[in-house]
């Protein structure tokens, strides 16, 4: 399940890149923050724009999968 996350829901939220981000402009890259039982990601060159919400499973196999390529 995906769903978008509202702003209010994702305001205090503590956001970080990965250290794996190897992009030459440090600013492309997402941005994740989480809370217990939820992945939040944006986009870091907009960080006021939309917000996607994974519940911490789905993230979990993504990230594996993501890993295997």
């Amino acid at each position: 399940m995906i769903r978008r996350a509202a702003t209010e829901d994702a305001s205090e939220l503590e956001w970080f890149k990965s250290s794996y981000s190897s992009s030459s402009d440090v600013n492309d890259c997402v941005e994740v923050a989480t809370v217990p039982g939820t992945i939040h990601v944006r986009d870091s060159k907009d960080t006021r724009g939309p917000r996607l919400a994974f519940p911490s499973p789905a993230w979990a196999a993504f990230v594996t999968y993501a890993s295997e390529g």
